[in-house]
């Protein structure tokens, strides 16, 4: 999955000069909490709902006026994602920098938008858990994980395996988790501890979100 899969587009924008008070109207009226700011079509910069409200309060060292231009609170040269970028580099930008969106830029141009929602979604799909399944997690005492093997076993029970994901539990381990068809759950848990791998404890399927 890549960033235009997931991305909102088009984008609503405010321009450099326009003020804080139009700003915030935008984000109001279309429910969104970041607006990227432009100037003669190109990207300048970007604000949210946060800084809109952090310059316009008392807080603030030297409060800005509603009527304020956007260009005097805007974050200037905004982390960018384009739009075959994978879904997770994207989510890792995000995590890296603690950012909540990412412009898509193509060729330059404002293509579109990808937020933290966005990836959360992305994730629920990418996982198989936007359906009703149920879920069993492997562990490996290697770096690598037999996701061959593993589907291997199931298609000769003929199961259905409808998610795979595997990541590190430490420097000696890994884990695999499976989503699986509900009704093969405990099925496949003990068919693939007939061929030798842990599995752990098999929950119950998991409903529908």
């Amino acid at each position: 999955m890549i960033v235009r899969d997931v991305m909102h587009s088009p984008v609503v924008t405010v321009e450099a000069d326009q003020t804080l008070a139009e700003a915030y109207r935008l984000m109001r009226e279309n429910d969104i909490r970041h607006l990227p700011v432009t100037r003669a079509g190109r990207l300048a910069g970007i604000v949210s709902d946060r800084d809109l409200r952090f310059a316009t309060s008392a807080l603030h060292p030297t409060p800005f006026s509603d009527d304020a231009l956007v260009e005097g609170v805007m974050m200037r040269e905004p982390h960018t994602a384009a739009p075959g970028d994978p879904v997770e580099e994207a989510a890792r930008e995000m995590h890296r920098f603690k950012i909540g969106c990412l412009p898509v830029l193509d060729a330059g141009r404002l293509a579109g938008m990808v937020t933290v929602t966005d990836l959360l979604a992305a994730l629920v799909r990418l996982t198989g858990a936007d359906t009703p399944g149920g879920r069993l997690a492997l562990t490996f005492d290697t770096e690598t994980v037999p996701v061959a093997r593993v589907a291997q076993v199931a298609a000769e029970q003929a199961f259905e395996l409808r998610a795979a994901l595997s990541y590190p539990v430490d420097e000696r381990r890994s884990r695999l988790i499976l989503r699986v068809d509900p009704a093969h759950t405990r099925r496949l848990a003990h068919a693939l501890r007939r061929e030798g791998f842990f599995v752990a404890e098999t929950p119950e399927p998991l409903p529908a979100p």
